[in-house]
Parts: C-alpha cells; structure tokens; sequence
C-alpha cells in the first residue's frame, strides 16, 4: 500500500513575509519600506523645485521663469525643514532594520547630506525670522510681522551661509544621484533598487 506524503503542521510552517503584500511596508536589511520611499521621493520633488527656484532666482533674474518660481522657493524650503526632521527621526529609529551602506564614502555622503538638509533650511528660517517679516507657508501662519525688531545677527548669518550651503548641498545631492546610477548600471551593488523595486 502506497503510503501518503507526511504532511507538515502548520505550527510548523514558516510564517509568511512581513514584505510581501503588506502596506505600510517596512524597512528591511535589503529595502526600504513604504514610509521610508515616501519621504525619500516626496524631498526628492521639493529638492527639484527649491533648486530650480534658486537656479532661476541666480542665472535667470527678472524673468517670468523666475517670476514663476522663486514666489514657492521658502514655502516649499519650509516643507521640507519638516519633512527632514521627520525622515531623520525615521532612520534613527529603524536603523538596525535599514539596508547598510556599500561604503564608508557612501555612509558619510548620506551624513553630510542630512546636515546640510538640517542646516540651510534651518538658516533660511533664522534670517525669515531675524528679517521680523510675517512668514506663513502654504497659509500657516508660521511667524508674524514684528515691525521695529529686526535682530541682525541671524539675517547676517542667512545671508552668509544660506546661499553658499545650498549649492554645496546641490552638488552632494547631483553626486548622490550619479553614484546611484553608476551604481544601478555598473557598480557592484544596485542600491536604487533599494528605493524603487
């Protein structure tokens, strides 16, 4: 007599994938989750629209591409303060739980990168505030009008630094998108799939 195939219980099975066909998806050692892709994608759109403001604002003065841009260049810049704060509170706390990075290069260009997000938009708002003008992003009110109480130190520093970190910021941010397509096409690691696969 043909004896039946031992049949496995199925408080032994493996259980199934936190990955596959969840949402939010998480973060894993191998890619990155639902939240995570996200902010990542979401800063990446303001990224674009802040520097082409400020690309304008500098190569293309009293122009309409100017006159249509750098009206949205501080909220958007405000947007994206919060959006780091988060994204940063984030990696912080899935950080055992995140893909590693290729390199110490790479582990240090992503921390360069978080400091200088933080520190130009956190400079723009220290000379928005020192200014005493009234600010309010997308209609928030986020500071009011103080006529008479300029406070010169932080506009100086806005003015000094706001600027000249930007475009250092601009260059990690191009050279951060050209290591991850040299990486997608002949590295040996394809991190972009990280993010969108």
């Amino acid at each position: 007599m043909r004896s039946s195939p031992a049949t496995t219980p199925a408080s032994a099975r493996p259980a199934p994938s936190a990955q596959s066909g969840s949402w939010p998806r998480p973060d894993s050692t191998t890619r990155y989750g639902s939240l995570s892709r996200t902010l990542h994608w979401t800063m990446a759109a303001c990224f674009a629209v802040v520097f082409s403001a400020a690309l304008a604002h500098y190569f293309l003065p009293d122009t309409p591409v100017e006159a249509f841009l750098w009206p949205v260049h501080k909220p958007v810049g405000a947007l994206l303060m919060l959006l780091v704060v988060l994204r940063l509170a984030w990696t912080l706390a899935n950080a055992r739980r995140r893909p590693p990075s290729v390199s110490a290069a790479s582990r240090w260009g992503h921390r360069a990168l978080y400091f200088l997000m933080i520190a130009v938009p956190t400079i723009g708002l220290l000379r928005q505030y020192g200014s005493a003008r009234a600010f309010s992003p997308f209609g928030v009110p986020l500071m009011d009008e103080r006529p008479g109480e300029r406070i010169d130190w932080m506009t100086q520093l806005g003015g000094l630094l706001h600027g000249e970190l930007g475009w250092a910021l601009l260059a990690l941010v191009a050279g951060h998108i050209t290591m991850a397509l040299w990486h997608r096409r002949r590295g040996p690691q394809d991190v972009l799939s990280r993010m969108t696969d």
